[in-house]
């Protein structure tokens, strides 16, 4: 029986474990927190918990490691090279759903002598976006075409009953992580044109978008879009751009935070400061912190961004939990404390590709969709696409359906392919439309 070490516990790794442990495999998960991988393998045979930080336990992860046929790091993304490195010198095959990062893509060389696949970005963004996307490349270079435009825009949102509070936002991952976002810079090509939004203006250069059968959207660009043109090889196209769905008020929203100095990470003494006090010292007032922000924002008072903000508890009179360091944990904090799902409430994941594609004889808009949504009191539906995509990779590597070595993302078709496929029987799956285009 193939043997898995899975690092991690957190919000998706439970679809990870169940599938796997459902189709055989013998699963071992390693958390710094024991309750947490002891949650995670309930109800599954083949499957132990550990106590493990990877931070500090160097040489249990060579014991795991070496115990094992693969790895899959559902950990931070900065844990991930330290996982791999391991993986390589004993020879296992690695997988994670994180973006491949420079330190990632320079172990390439060392894995292929190892004889192992280090495959990354395969969850759903990274991942279900890139399989779905290369799958209508492909099909577009196959058939004799070129692309000539290609966006794709993905959000993890509160499915539309549970969408009842004011930011529009609940988390179904990390909250530091969707805030650490909104500070990228963005690049894109469109029309010909290369484009780059510096991070402190992110949210001002959003758009409104129709999803078909979901209504309208704020999208927003999404870090470095450029470097796709030639991951997905079309450098024929004239407009790349890869970006992220929010709820209407979002991006306004964050970029009245942002003015505001609250996704600044520099290290601070916040200790015995309230809420409201540390919204005073970012205003340079001591007046009403209410005010005080509508003045330095200039706001009406009857503003829904201010509303948001005295909702989230900004202006309240209260102490900043002990520890927190910087203004972005401070936000963090009152993210996790308000912005959480309730008991029987579903998330969703949309993911929406649009291609124009040109042939010889005509023009086609090819548009791509999935809508999924979270199980009440069950799995979320970030959990699940996150997980499922490199489940299946995992079981695929083991089982021998993919036979290649050094560091990978799942663009191939001998990848995608079978995910994709898989992916539908397991009630995931993209709507797609082919119009022509009359010029």
């Amino acid at each position: 029986m193939n043997k898995i070490l899975c690092l991690g516990a957190g919000l998706v790794a439970r679809p990870y474990v169940q599938y796997l442990c459902n189709h055989g495999f013998q699963l071992i998960v390693a958390s710094r927190t024991q309750e947490k991988a002891e949650r995670m393998v309930e109800g599954c045979r083949n499957a132990s918990a550990i106590k493990f930080d990877i931070a500090k336990d160097d040489e249990l992860l060579n014991q795991l490691t070496a115990s094992v046929d693969l790895v899959c790091s559902l950990l931070p993304y900065t844990y991930h090279v330290k996982a791999a490195k391991i993986a390589i010198r004993h020879k296992k095959h690695f997988c994670t759903t994180s973006y491949i990062s420079p330190e990632m893509q320079s172990l390439d060389e060392s894995a292929k002598k190892a004889g192992i696949l280090l495959l990354n970005e395969c969850g759903v963004d990274p991942g279900i976006d890139h399989m779905s996307a290369m799958r209508i490349i492909d099909h577009i270079h196959n058939a004799g075409g070129e692309v000539h435009s290609f966006t794709s825009f993905t959000g993890g949102l509160p499915a539309p009953e549970s969408n009842n509070n004011p930011f529009g936002y609940k988390l179904s991952w990390s909250p530091r992580g969707v805030l650490l976002a909104g500070r990228n810079d963005a690049s894109f090509l469109r029309d010909g044109e290369t484009v780059t939004i510096p991070g402190s203006v992110l949210f001002d250069n959003y758009e409104i978008m129709e999803v078909p059968g979901m209504g309208k959207f704020e999208g927003y660009p999404n870090r470095d879009s450029l470097s796709y043109i030639d991951i997905y090889n079309i450098k024929e196209t004239k407009t790349m751009l890869r970006g992220t769905f929010r709820n209407i008020g979002w991006c306004p929203t964050m970029k009245k935070i942002a003015d505001l100095g609250l996704l600044d990470l520099e290290d601070r003494d916040l200790s015995g400061t309230t809420f409201a006090q540390m919204i005073l010292n970012l205003t340079s007032s001591d007046g009403d912190p209410f005010t005080s922000t509508a003045t330095y924002l200039n706001l009406p008072p009857n503003d829904p961004i201010l509303k948001r903000m005295e909702w989230l508890g900004l202006f309240e009179d209260r102490p900043i939990p002990e520890g927190t360091r910087t203004y972005l944990d401070t936000l963090c904090h009152l993210f996790e404390e308000k912005l959480q799902y309730e008991s029987g409430e579903r998330d969703m994941i949309i993911m929406h590709h649009d291609f124009i594609a040109k042939y010889p004889d005509r023009l086609e808009r090819i548009t791509s969709t999935l809508v999924d949504y979270g199980i009440p009191n069950g799995d979320s539906s970030m959990s699940r696409t996150v997980a499922l995509p490199v489940a299946i990779a995992s079981r695929m590597i083991l089982e021998g359906r993919i036979d290649l070595t050094g560091v990978h993302r799942p663009i191939l078709p001998e990848i995608y392919n079978p995910i994709l496929d898989e992916l539908v029987k397991l009630g995931i799956s993209l709507d797609e439309h082919t119009t022509k285009i009359t010029e």
